[in-house]
Formats: structure tokens, sequence, C-alpha cells
């Protein structure tokens, strides 16, 4: 775009948003990064959105111009879907932060995607309705951001993702349409699922605006409990037969001894320092006594070295806050440093033998790597603090990921449960998915044929 093109597009964009339309240096620098290593250009400006009527038409105005799309929720993704294209404008979807609806009826919400999971689920609760929105992928993250990432996280095991717990999509496509997608009825069999296009497509095909959720009720009892265990093999032997056991289980988390280490240190706990799950099992009061005697009880057939509950719910949101810390925890082990993550998942009969053969690569490495996972479901994430600006580390990090990467798919898996592609992951894309990613490729130039749409992200 030369200069005369970007001072219309700015002027245009100035009358339409006044003060919410900024170019401003440090606005778009903190708009021009996620929470990854990955670095962005900064983008030309920042508009700041209330309604669907002026997304629909900075769209417009950008596709006039052939001016880039990158849409901005709260900046939490580790791959670089949100991070800043040349010469592109940042949308950003923070204002457009109203809960628009709840049916306590029918257990569903309307929300804008500015709007973050705690600031839904607090609202419920002040008003209530005894229900909750479930995903919770740790970070309080915008429920845009989450659907566009196909988000999921530690409850996933039993509440499923973003995917299974949204109905229905209000996206403004490239050329500035406005289209909803799904509804409010729990089923439909009415053309093409356009909600689960969008769902995971990380603003390349539109740029999402509002989600009708589904809500749960809260359940009656909640039990929590942290277990440790001498080696990982036998942390995750034990989430295989709690598994096969068949007992609700609302949250299984593992983390390896030195990720537990950085949690007890960042977090103030005193756990031992081994490889370590987090249970938490939800449901009517006998159910989750009888879920967590089974649970004790494989447990110890397993090697279990310290099983303590977390009856307390105050202990419980310390215990999860410092699972959710897990992140930054693993970076204080290097002050200063920038994280980079794996994020495979295989199928649970696999994954003993995925997490013994990545802890052999990891041994084998001098730099400093943590694993932590939802292994409940077979995913599990390797955390390397990396320090800005080292290349010889990041080629390191990106082999190791590489490497991991591989083992999951010749394991039955993929290279990204929940995190996505952006940018670190497209060439893992093409491992996966071979030609097929030639038909997503087809999908997105008949959506987006100009390539407005957060371009350079997923695809090669």
């Amino acid at each position: 775009m030369n200069d005369y093109a970007k001072r219309k597009l700015h002027n245009e964009l100035r009358l339409l948003l006044g003060t919410r339309f900024s170019t401003d240096s440090t606005v778009r620098e903190t708009h021009a990064t996620d929470a990854s290593y990955h670095q962005g250009a900064l983008p030309n400006a920042v508009a700041f959105p209330k309604t669907n009527g002026e997304v629909s038409k900075i769209v417009k105005c950008c596709a006039r111009y052939s001016v880039p799309i990158i849409p901005y929720g709260t900046g939490t993704g580790v791959e670089g879907a949100a991070v800043g294209t040349e010469g592109a404008l940042c949308v950003s979807l923070s204002q457009m932060n109203n809960i628009l609806r709840i049916s306590s009826e029918d257990r569903d919400a309307t929300v804008q995607s500015g709007v973050t999971r705690n600031q839904l689920n607090t609202h419920l609760n002040e008003i209530g309705t005894q229900l909750h929105f479930p995903v919770d992928p740790g970070a309080d993250a915008s429920l845009g951001g989450m659907a566009a990432t196909r988000a999921s996280g530690t409850s996933a095991i039993y509440y499923g993702t973003m995917l299974d717990n949204t109905l229905g999509i209000t996206v403004v496509t490239s050329d500035g349409s406005i289209i909803q997608t799904g509804g409010r009825a729990r089923k439909s069999a009415a053309g093409y699922d356009l909600t689960r296009l969008f769902i995971g497509s990380e603003g390349t095909l539109g740029i999402i605006t509002e989600i009708i959720l589904k809500l749960i009720p809260l359940p009656e009892a909640v039990s929590a409990a942290v277990s440790a265990f001498p080696t990982v093999e036998a942390a995750v032997n034990t989430v295989i037969k709690l598994m096969e056991s068949g007992i609700n289980i609302a949250r299984i988390e593992l983390l390896d001894e030195l990720q537990m280490d950085a949690v007890n240190n960042y977090s103030n706990l005193d756990y031992q320092a081994a490889p370590t799950l987090f249970l938490e099992f939800h449901g009517s009061t006998n159910t989750v006594k009888e879920s967590s005697e089974v649970a004790d009880r494989i447990a110890s057939d397993n090697g279990c070295i310290d099983f303590r509950w977390a009856t307390d719910e105050k202990e419980r949101k310390r215990l999860w806050q410092a699972r959710y810390d897990s992140y930054y925890a693993a970076l204080n082990l290097r002050p200063g440093s920038v994280g980079y993550v794996t994020d495979v998942c295989v199928p649970i009969s696999q994954l003993t033998e995925c997490i013994s053969r990545t802890k052999s690569i990891l041994a084998k490495s001098d730099l400093i790597a943590t694993m932590l996972g939802h292994v409940g479901d077979g995913n599990f994430h390797v955390v390397l603090p990396l320090m800005s600006g080292n290349g010889d580390e990041l080629n390191e990090a990106r082999q190791i990921s590489d490497q991991i990467v591989d083992i999951a798919l010749k394991l039955g898996g993929t290279c990204t449960e929940e995190h996505g592609i952006g940018i670190g992951k497209k060439a893992a894309l093409e491992k996966e998915h071979g030609k097929a990613v030639d038909i997503m490729r087809t999908i997105k130039l008949a959506l987006d044929p100009n390539n407005i749409m957060n371009p350079g992200k997923i695809f090669i």
C-alpha cells in the first residue's frame, strides 16, 4: 500500500472510530505479539470496533485498499496466530465485550468475541444461574480467540472443547459481509456445517464477532487430589488405568519433576518435585466419592509415593491456579526467557511410548525443558525457556519440536491438540495432512480471494 492509500484508509477509519483508531507506537507494539517467542511486524494501526457493523465497515475499507487484517483477542496464544504482519491493520476485539443474552432454561448464552471466559463465568455466578462455561485453557482468553483457535484445556476430558460447546457464531467475511452460522437449536442438518469450518480457522477465513455457547450446570460436588509418582511412566500408566476404569474425571493433568519443582517455587507450594498428577472429580456427592476412591486405589497400585486431597475450595483454587501458571513458572527457571511450547496429542494407548521417546530426546539436549499436559486426552506439552534473540537455542528447540511431532504422527497422533497452527506449526501441518492441505488452501482462496484475512498463518 502506498502512502496515499494508507492516508486515505486511516482517515476513513478515524471518521468511523474516532479515538478507537490508533497509530500510537505503544498500542501497535502491544498488538504485534502474543505469548510466544514468535516475532511479528508492527501493524500500521490498531482499530477497536464495538459492533458487528463497525467490523464490517473496517473490513470493507481494508478490502478496498488490499490491506491485511489481523484479528486480535487477548494475545495469549503461543503459535503466533495473532502476531503482526507487515503493513497490516490489527482489529482488536477487546471492546466487543458485552454478554448479549443468557438463557438458563436453554442453558446457552450469546456473547461478543471480546468477552473472556472468566468474565462470563463471573456474570453467571452473579446472576445466580448455577451454570458455567466449562472450556478452560488456563489463560483468561477471549471467547472469540478460543473459538478461532479451537481451544480446549484442562477440563476438555469431561466437558469437551470449544468445538463441542459452540452452537453458532457471527462472522464478518473478507468482503465485509456479516453472516450467522449454526443457531440455538441443539441439532441441525441444515446444509454445510460452517460453524465448524470457522472454528479453528485462526482468523484466516473471517473475523468471529459473536458466539452462541452451551452452558453446563455446576457440579453438585467437587473433589481434587495431587498424586506424586517415582517416574513419568508410572504416572502415565495411572492415567491409562483411570481412563479404562470409566470413572468421572473432570481434569487430569501431568507435570514432570522439573515442572513440579518450578511450580513449587513460583506458586509457593510444598509438593514433592516428582512426576505428579493433578486430579479433579465432578458429579453427584456419591459419584465423586466413588470416583475418588477408585483413583486412590489405582494410583497406589501404580507406585504412588504421595497422594494428597485438596477438599477445601480455597485450596483447590490455589492448586489449579498453580497449574495455570505452569508456563510462567517454567519461564521463571530462566528469568527473561521466552517460551517455545510443543503441543502433540496421541491416542491414550500410545501416550507412555510418546512421552518416553520425548524424554529421551530431551535428555540429549542442554536446554532446560519441562513437561506438562492434559494427559487424559493424550495431550502433553514441552516448554523450552529460550533466551530472546539466541538463534542457536531457537534452532535447537525447533529441531526438538520437529522430532516430537514426528514421534506423535508415527503413533497416530497430531502435531497440535489445542494451540493451533499459526506461524509455528505450518510445516508440521503439511506433514500431518499432506495433500489435504491443498483443499484447505482452496477453501481459503474461495472465502478470501485477496488474502487479506490474517495472511501468512496456517499455510506455508
